[in-house]
């Protein structure tokens, strides 16, 4: 019998500072323990070589057989440029614009039933779809 845990994804959160410790921090408080998550809170001052190592440890330290996962804060910032530097592994797949549904998702997502590329597709959708402008689900017709 397979243990659930050899088919776990791999997670690293990876920001500008200390944002990615505290999406991780919330998840947790949300979804109870994390598992093969990381978060790499990427300081102003950092040389692009350190950042990038720090991210090569934290993907080593949650690399599974199901791939890992880097989410960072935004597409083309430091954090987003450096974790596309690890596309050249096909085991990697990034999703820029991280926000917390997405880690509670990832959290609760025991087996993953698709490829790497698809689960961010669908992390992706998740995402965007937790995104909401209270006003419209309160007053649906109001057009202000």
């Amino acid at each position: 019998m397979t243990d659930p845990q050899d088919q776990r994804l791999g997670v690293v959160v990876v920001t500008h500072g200390q944002l990615a410790n505290e999406l991780v921090n919330a998840a947790e408080m949300i979804a109870g323990e994390l598992v093969q998550f990381e978060a790499v809170a990427l300081g102003w001052h950092d040389e692009p070589n350190a950042a990038r190592d720090q991210i090569a440890a934290a993907v080593a330290r949650v690399r599974g057989p199901a791939g890992v996962l880097i989410l960072t804060d935004m597409f083309g910032g430091t954090p987003s440029n450096l974790g596309i530097t690890f596309l050249e592994d096909d085991a990697i797949e990034v999703i820029t614009g991280v926000n917390l549904p997405m880690l509670v998702k990832l959290a609760n997502l025991e087996r993953p039933q698709s490829g790497l590329l698809g689960i961010a597709r669908q992390m992706r959708e998740h995402g965007r779809e937790a995104i909401r402008v209270a006003s419209d689900l309160i007053r649906p017709d109001s057009d202000s």
